[in-house]
């Protein structure tokens, strides 16, 4: 693009869509791929889903935004139904514009709450475009779990554990990212999860999830978190949340409300609790809800794992994970890697590329027939 300035670090592979469906979009040549990455992990739906431009068309004709002093209903009510798959019913939400604004505004909650300058994240994960959470040389402890995966107390981790004795006792936060590890699709042992979030809480700390990319049913259950039997304080939303309209969403605990009545925060931008914003919000987890795709996620989940799996030879493909709609394949080298996303590309299937990984990650609504095409034409390529 000649007047476009690339930031994102990523080539542009197709440059001139005209027209996208469901799970398909078309170029200006006619060629069809199916989006097996979702956008950029938003489109939970799907490309062009009636339901929410229906939702759009109808709220622009009410009120797209607000100021601070006057609203519509339907950002209360699009809250409730946010904070119902949270089990939060009794807490409070702030709409925003991206997952990296919901994670900054969670984290100067903690750090408002508790007084305390230091955050904790696992070493992989990613947690936004802010350089507050991008560069951690600086009030920030990263936990490396990397050990976790092949150790023989993974499933009885307990407090001896070396790693959990590096844990600082003045974290303000700990931000949990339940498996998409910077992309790769990883997910660390529940017990360690657990611990580090008994040990945080002893201490006063926060406990904060970023669902961005594991949230709105990718992981075959409502959140990520949920995998894990912890109850976190907030939870910060986006990507699926808005099937590709720009709307995150900062989710906070009852407790965590008390506290800020005593102690109340502020926090200003112009589109904040937009009427909009909201409104899609709403409109995607309602139809999440009536057309069943948390069930579905999970269930083509435990399908299509070993598909995948049956891929992994120990020479070209050393290794495949999973869990609902959020899949990774490994391969030996990045070379041969990237051999296969350009094929699969040129064939009209569109994975992410993570040096030697492969990730797959399809709206919520792919069908088992979409998916067997694509993984026989993988197998072809392979």
């Amino acid at each position: 693009m000649r007047y476009v300035y690339n930031s994102s670090g990523h080539e542009l592979k197709i440059p001139d869509i005209v027209k996208s469906k469901g799970i398909y979009i078309t170029d200006s040549s006619g060629k069809k791929y199916m989006d097996l990455e979702s956008g950029v992990w938003c489109l939970s739906l799907g490309h062009r889903n009636e339901r929410i431009n229906r939702t759009i068309l109808k709220q622009i004709s009410i009120l797209t935004q607000a100021g601070f002093c006057y609203s519509c209903k339907i950002v209360d009510q699009a809250a409730h139904t946010v904070l119902s798959t949270l089990k939060m019913e009794d807490g409070k939400a702030v709409f925003l514009c991206s997952g990296s604004e919901g994670i900054e505004y969670t984290r100067q909650v903690a750090k408002h709450l508790t007084g305390k300058t230091l955050s904790m994240t696992l070493h992989d994960s990613y947690l936004g475009a802010y350089s507050s959470v991008s560069k951690r040389d600086k009030d920030w402890f990263c936990l490396d779990w990397t050990d976790c995966a092949d150790c023989e107390r993974k499933e009885s981790c307990d407090e001896n554990c070396p790693l959990l004795k590096q844990i600082p006792e003045d974290i303000s936060d700990f931000i949990f990212e339940p498996g998409s590890s910077s992309g790769l699709v990883r997910f660390p042992p529940k017990p360690l999860i657990q611990k580090i979030v008994k040990i945080i809480r002893n201490n006063g700390g926060k406990i904060i999830v970023n669902e961005v990319t594991t949230g709105i049913g990718r992981t075959g259950k409502w959140y990520g978190f949920m995998h894990f039997d912890i109850s976190p304080d907030m939870v910060a939303l986006g990507k699926g949340i808005g099937n590709g309209y720009p709307v995150s969403a900062a989710c906070m605990s009852k407790e965590i409300i008390l506290q800020l009545e005593q102690r109340p925060f502020k926090y200003t931008q112009s589109h904040q609790n937009d009427p909009l914003g909201a409104s899609v919000a709403r409109e995607v987890i309602q139809t999440i809800i009536d057309e069943g795709l948390i069930e579905k996620a999970n269930r083509m989940g435990r399908d299509f794992l070993p598909l995948l799996n049956s891929l992994v030879d120990g020479k070209k493909i050393t290794k495949v994970r999973g869990r609902g709609l959020m899949f990774a394949i490994d391969f030996k080298d990045s070379k041969f890697s990237e051999e296969v996303y350009i094929k699969l590309l040129s064939e009209g299937y569109i994975t992410g590329n993570r040096g030697t990984s492969l990730r797959i990650d399809p709206p919520l609504i792919i069908t088992e027939l979409d998916f067997e095409k694509f993984v026989d034409k993988l197998k072809e390529i392979i």
